[in-house]
């Protein structure tokens, strides 16, 4: 089976190509940058209609899964016109060449899609996004929903072992900053169902393997405040939670606002997966383990 991944050098697109590598698929590892990546690597940004049509004739996927994006929640703030061009029109571009080509197109989006005035969201609650992320998010969601057979999967706070396309991820830096005793401020009024990459990567393979059709929840299965997480992540790795100091969003002057609390339901994805998600226990265990067998 022919898998093109957008956004490949990311923390889940890496992650996402590795699987499936291990699992024989004929993987293709699409960027704007390059990147060491799994697969095939296919340079071009989703944005350039032409590029993207043209490796799609040349690839002729079976599966594509769609996780370019411009996932900086300020800068989309900043600069709407990026934000637009990249998550909203480059998601077009990539409906309508899956289209050309019969693949069919997996999409993943965000928890950020909600308002977050309630928390443990369900596929079925109605979207209302606060910030501008969010509003392309929600948008490239309804443009996917125009296909006969589509998926879309939101997962929350993606973490994992390594860092991908040159940024630290929470947890890592997190850890980085602990073990060299460092003092850090984590909100204790946000929260939210953080997602290990390689469970949202088997998650996703699944719905490849099955071709499963609809929105779903592909998160960690937990919902905790970012100092909670923060706490279980310093607990997991033997490090000083002393030196995590609570705080409120309202300490932080950040240009787009955050959802306080856009926790996502697993429930649908608890009943229908074999590769469930994880409860953040686990995933813990999980991501420890990655760390290790990269130190060795």
């Amino acid at each position: 089976m022919k898998l093109l991944i957008t956004g490949a050098s990311g923390l889940y697109g890496s992650k996402l190509a590795e699987a499936a590598v291990a699992r024989n698929f004929e993987v293709y590892s699409c960027d704007v940058q390059e990147l060491p990546v799994c697969g095939n690597f296919v340079k071009f940004d989703v944005s350039n209609k032409d590029l993207v049509n043209e490796a799609f004739k040349q690839v002729k996927p079976d599966v594509v899964v769609h996780a370019a994006t411009l996932t900086d929640v300020d800068k989309c703030e900043l600069n709407k016109e990026l934000a637009w061009k990249i998550n909203v029109e480059g998601t077009k571009n990539i409906l309508e060449a899956a289209k050309h080509t019969g693949s069919f197109l997996i999409y993943i989006s965000t928890d950020y899609v909600f308002n977050g005035e309630k928390g443990r969201y369900k596929e079925s609650d109605k979207p209302d996004p606060i910030n501008y992320y969010g509003v392309t998010k929600l948008k490239a969601e309804e443009l996917i929903k125009t296909q006969a057979e589509y998926f879309i999967a939101r997962p929350s706070v993606i973490y994992g072992s390594t860092p991908a396309a040159g940024k630290v991820n929470f947890a890592l830096w997190l850890i980085d900053a602990l073990g060299k005793g460092e003092r850090v401020k984590i909100v204790t009024d946000q929260w939210n169902t953080p997602t290990l990459n390689t469970n949202l990567a088997e998650m996703t393979l699944e719905v490849v393997e099955r071709r499963l059709t609809g929105t779903f929840h592909l998160c960690g299965a937990t919902r905790v405040s970012r100092y909670q997480f923060a706490e279980l992540i310093a607990e997991a790795f033997a490090l000083d939670k002393s030196l995590i100091d609570p705080a409120l969003s309202s300490q932080f002057k950040w240009p787009a606002k955050r959802p306080m609390d856009s926790s996502l339901d697993t429930s649908k994805a608890q009943q229908v997966l074999r590769n469930k998600p994880l409860e953040i226990d686990e995933a813990l265990k999980r991501l420890k383990f990655e760390l290790s067998k990269k130190r060795r």
